[in-house]
């Protein structure tokens, strides 16, 4: 016993018409298309290491930047430290230089002997 259904599945025609398989081709040209295939994804692949690499080189110089704004500060505060005490040191050589040179050159040429207690 046919239902309408059956006969409605037995009458419509499929959507696509079955294709037979490519031709198989000969082995060097199967082995080019091998070759060009491991080519492209190898491309691909690199193109996707050089584009992640570039995304965390980004991500590295952005975390950098919001990092060292404290580290900038402190430099700043140790240079102006070591420029003052660098003054302190200029303005005490000036003022009494002189006076160290002299004594240095008469410690020099004013020789005294002694004789050492034992």
């Amino acid at each position: 016993m046919l239902t309408k259904k059956k006969i409605a599945r037995e009458c419509t025609p499929s959507p696509l018409p079955i294709q037979p398989p490519p031709p198989i081709s000969n082995s060097s040209q199967t082995q080019k298309d091998r070759t060009r295939r491991v080519k492209d994804a190898r491309t691909e692949a690199q193109r996707e290491i050089d584009d992640y690499r570039q995304q965390k080189d980004d991500e590295f110089k952005k975390f950098e930047k919001e990092h060292t704004r404290g580290n900038k500060k402190a430099e700043e505060d140790a240079s102006r430290d070591a420029e003052e005490q660098l003054n302190a040191i200029r303005a005490s050589g000036d003022k009494s230089g002189q006076k160290v040179v002299e004594d240095l050159l008469k410690a020099v040429t004013d020789v005294r002997p002694e004789v050492p207690d034992r």
